[in-house]
């Protein structure tokens, strides 16, 4: 089973204008209310590739109740654990006249001890040999930075797989965990491993660094130019296809969601770059926070180039 964990899920609010103009009023064209939070993205992009996976985490409020809301619509299967606070909501203001957009992201309600608590015995109850576990996005006020760390140890301790996705103080403690995957950005891997990677000939160290750290794979996601995957023995780049960018802001989410179907279906690291690569350039042809059937992924599979 392949579980997926939202600390700080969040409604997605998007608005699209015509152009930015700051000190003017602003008209949206557009307004979407979608389901948010990185594990809730994974979950989803499985769902659309008809993998079965179960979403866990916290969940509060008339926002929670919107969330669940959702996850049902899209017959989501989920655990939450509910809290005593409101779920948050994040903004996107997307402009029609290029590709760039303007993402604030509120900080999420406080977790209780107690709240924290019965999500770590939750996943210690589900976890089993062979189950994949992908724990993504921030840490909620509250939740110590050592939480992820915390998981993963539970996690791959039943013999299941950790697939880390965060950034910052708690991802450099849970590389020490040596999770199964990391997925980081450029930035974040700049963050981890303090080394600039402003010329593609600077990845190979900073890949070097961050299994030295702990990570068993990694992905290090490239946006455009695409991302660089290692297994601490080989490494495979690959190139997406051309598409016309219409919303980024989930495509590592998709990547995530793509890596996690292929690896825990057997297939080869390679393969399951190319399928992770597809998946997310897919996604960023979609309007708002969506992502692509299977038949669509594979439309595009063919034009990624590994080498």
């Amino acid at each position: 089973m392949i579980y997926t964990i939202t600390l700080n899920p969040s409604i997605d609010l998007q608005y699209l204008i015509q152009a930015f103009a700051f000190n003017e009023v602003l008209h949206a064209h557009v307004v979407r209310r979608d389901l948010g939070g990185k594990g809730f993205n994974v979950s989803h992009a499985l769902s659309r590739l008809n993998i079965e996976n179960v979403a866990l985490g916290f969940v509060g409020g008339k926002t929670g109740e919107f969330l669940v809301e959702k996850l049902s619509e899209r017959s989501l299967e989920n655990d939450l654990i509910w809290i005593s606070g409101e779920s948050r909501t994040n903004t996107t203001i997307v402009q029609t006249v290029s590709t760039e957009h303007l993402k604030v992201n509120e900080p999420g309600p406080r977790i209780s001890p107690l709240e924290q608590t019965d999500l770590l015995k939750k996943v210690e109850k589900r976890a089993n040999e062979g189950d994949w576990f992908v724990l993504s996005g921030s840490l909620p006020p509250g939740v110590p930075i050592n939480f992820y760390a915390d998981l993963i140890r539970i996690i791959q301790s039943k013999g299941a797989r950790a697939a880390l996705d965060t950034s910052g103080a708690p991802l450099k403690l849970g590389i020490k965990s040596s999770p199964f995957l990391i997925k980081p950005n450029r930035i974040e891997m700049q963050e981890l491993t303090g080394l600039s990677l402003d010329t593609p000939t600077k990845y190979p160290q900073a890949v070097t660094v961050a299994h030295e750290m702990g990570a068993k794979n990694m992905c290090l996601s490239l946006g455009e130019e695409g991302a660089i995957y290692s297994d601490g023995v080989k490494t495979w780049k690959a190139t997406p296809p051309s598409i016309i960018e219409r919303n980024p802001i989930a495509a590592g989410d998709a990547l995530l969601a793509g890596l996690v179907a292929a690896l825990s279906g057997g297939q080869s690291c390679d393969q399951a770059l190319a399928w992770g690569v597809a998946c997310g350039a897919a996604a960023a042809s979609l309007e708002g926070t969506a992502f692509a059937s299977i038949d669509e992924v594979d439309a595009l599979l063919d034009q990624v180039s590994i080498t």
